[in-house]
């Protein structure tokens, strides 16, 4: 599939027959962009994630578009996953680290996120394979449709995208474990585990 230069002209459309799978048969979406596209324009360097170098390992970084966009309970969700601090991780032995980028359902976060893709895509970021992007509810009830369309547009910049409902749990301090039952986070729980254990040679950067 030829993609665009610029992945926000277009959302990316599933391919016939995608969604009816039986659930027991799901695999993870296959991504659209894998890696970063010649010809993007890398943001400003205020615009710009920082990389910071991590140490151990994790079968997955999950990494924050900007504070509180959610790291900490999306990595609990997750098993060997762990946090970045809102920055692209550089492992100490010098291998490709697995990412998920994470932001929150509102402007600022979608924006922050964006940019953080067009990073990305721009082939300035380090190294890394990005999995996709999870956007999380900012607040409950129904997202408003224009923050639900700007996620759809900055969504067809990464790889896959999971969008992810608002729990009310958390904000009581409640724990993640179990996880949320809504069948949204179990989608996305089976997607992260499948891609954070797949041993297929990676395309990206």
């Amino acid at each position: 599939m030829q993609q665009s230069l610029n992945p926000w002209i277009t959302h990316p459309v599933p391919a016939d027959g995608a969604d009816t799978a039986a659930p027991e048969a799901h695999v993870p979406q296959a991504a659209v962009i894998s890696a970063p596209l010649r010809g993007m324009v890398e943001p400003d360097a205020a615009d710009r994630l920082a990389r910071r170098t991590v140490s151990g390992s994790a079968a997955l970084w999950v990494t924050g578009a900007h504070g509180g966009s959610g790291e900490s309970r999306i990595a609990d969700l997750i098993g060997g996953a762990r946090v970045t601090d809102h920055c692209w991780p550089v492992l100490q032995d010098g291998s490709k680290p697995r990412v998920l980028l994470i932001c929150r359902a509102d402007m600022r976060g979608l924006t922050a996120a964006q940019s953080a893709l067009t990073q990305w895509a721009s082939g300035a970021a380090p190294e890394l394979d990005l999995l996709g992007l999870a956007v999380l509810a900012d607040a409950p009830g129904k997202t408003p449709k224009p923050l639900r369309d700007f996620a759809a547009i900055v969504g067809g910049g990464a790889p896959r995208l999971w969008t992810l409902p608002w729990v009310e749990a958390w904000r009581h301090g409640d724990s993640t474990t179990p996880p949320p039952p809504a069948r949204e986070y179990q989608r996305f729980i089976t997607d992260l585990a499948a891609l954070a254990t797949d041993t297929t040679p990676s395309t990206n950067h």
